[in-house]
């Protein structure tokens, strides 16, 4: 008989003690402690399996040089805004985690691609949270072709194991890794300690026999993924599904990934028919009939830029301390950059109420961004409508000085893509004019009076 031993885990932070405390000592949350109960002895497959390191005293190391380029070569997931995002299609091997609110499309993006992948390579979809029956009626709604989907309705971790190791599919899928659950560990499923187990099991099983896993994730109300921390640094990329539900437009994201950029973007549209690619993003993100506080600007989301209007409207207010909302950029930027436009511009904006939004429901981080924000606040506050295809980039310091941002070529040449014929930005951004084939009209400042000045004519 195997001999029981316990282990005190934190719900939140993952933490391990032999003994109970009311507080964990790790993250400090109260009442988070869980009593798990494990076995010395576990029955596990890896165990079984030959190829096991503990089974095989013979294995050795290789050259890196020696080792086959081709045994890697990407899969593509059927859409070129997720392959974009992986940083150009799926490595054999890879774990992938994605995560997004409930009811985001999370599960319709990876039956959807599940689908077209299964054209050409072996693919197994685990539900662990939906009946077959009920996945085959949402597949049917998404697709009318005929696939070689595998499809496993199961929680149990060991069955899945064994149909892992019995199919060898080139992509497998588990939706969600809350739902499964170790007979080996106590606990109920999505706890700290069975989450875990169950992502290291996958992961070995997943990278001896070359198998993509992607593996869907839940998120806490502050929008992270739950679970423990670990989970996000074992898996090879992780990914979140953006985007206002009762909205058609959602975003992946990616946040962590070994074999691509970060902050990655793809875009999506959700129809009846399920999620379709948007080939062109820039077009959601920019009005159609310029207006006063509208100012655009170029973000850069990885390797793709993006075409963004904002909005801003300045209104007096009556109350002592004014209003200031942002949506999609950060209230303490918006806070500095007016601090800066009363300095050194004069306006009176600590009187004034102030609301700003990036259109599309866009997150927007970079400062590069701070100029195109000034301009839409002082357009809103003059009641002034800035020149038709004018776009402004720049960083605002807190002197009114403007620096220079990078990825300064590529979002000219996206800008001019898209029809844009002026384009103000700082001074000292190291563009060679002569190496660069732009017929847009350049103005360069140094301060953002000037900026402004060239944007909005004498102010």
């Amino acid at each position: 008989m195997s001999r029981l031993s316990s282990t005190y885990i934190c719900q939140s932070c993952g933490a391990q003690t032999r003994q109970f405390f009311g507080r964990c000592s790790n993250c400090g949350d109260w009442n988070s402690i869980v009593e798990q109960v494990t076995s010395a002895s576990k029955n596990r497959l890896k165990n079984k399996n030959p190829n096991h390191p503990k089974g095989n005293a013979t294995k050795r190391s290789e050259s890196i040089e020696s080792l086959k380029e081709n045994s890697l070569s990407r899969l593509t997931s059927g859409y070129s805004e997720f392959d974009r995002v992986l940083g150009g299609g799926i490595v054999p091997g890879s774990l992938v985690l994605v995560g997004g609110d409930p009811g985001i499309g999370k599960s319709t993006l990876l039956l959807q691609s599940a689908t077209a992948i299964a054209l050409n390579e072996s693919v197994l979809y685990v539900s662990a949270e939906e009946s077959a029956q009920q996945v085959r009626l949402r597949w049917k709604r998404l697709t009318e072709s005929k696939s070689r989907l595998q499809l496993l309705a199961e929680t149990d971790l060991e069955l899945i194991l064994q149909e892992l190791e019995s199919l060898k599919p080139s992509v497998a899928i588990i939706d969600s890794i809350q739902a499964l659950h170790d007979d080996n560990l106590s606990g109920a499923p999505g706890s700290v300690g069975q989450v875990r187990e169950c992502s290291s099991a996958l992961q070995r099983l997943a990278k001896q026999q070359n198998t993509a896993l992607f593996i869907v994730g839940h998120v806490t109300k502050e929008g992270m993924i739950a679970g423990p921390k670990v989970l996000e640094h074992l898996v090879d990329v992780v990914l979140t599904f953006e985007g206002d539900r009762h909205a058609n437009h959602r975003l992946l994201r990616a946040v962590k990934n070994r074999y691509g950029a970060t902050h990655e973007l793809g875009i999506f549209e959700m129809q009846g028919s399920g999620l379709t690619e948007v080939k062109n993003p820039s077009e959601i993100f920019l009005n159609k009939k310029p207006s006063a506080g509208v100012a655009t600007i170029v973000a850069c989301e990885g390797n793709r830029s993006l075409a963004v209007d904002l909005q801003a409207l300045i209104s007096a207010t009556t109350f002592a301390s004014p209003r200031r909302t942002a949506t999609g950029v950060e209230t303490n930027r918006l806070h500095q950059i007016l601090a800066v436009l009363e300095k050194h511009m004069g306006l009176p904006l600590s009187r004034h109420d102030c609301y700003l939004a990036v259109a599309g429901g866009l997150e927007v981080e970079e400062p590069a961004a701070d100029l195109g924000i000034a301009a839409a606040i002082v357009s809103s506050y003059r009641d002034l409508i800035l020149p038709k295809r004018t776009v402004l980039i720049g960083e605002l310091g807190l002197g009114g000085q403007l620096r220079a941002v990078g990825q300064m070529p590529q979002r000219l040449l996206e800008a001019e893509r898209l029809g844009f014929q002026r384009a103000v930005f700082p001074e000292g951004s190291g563009l060679d004019k002569t190496k660069m084939a732009i017929k847009m009209e350049l103005l360069e400042a140094s301060n953002i009076n000037d900026a402004l000045i060239l944007a909005l004519g004498n102010i």
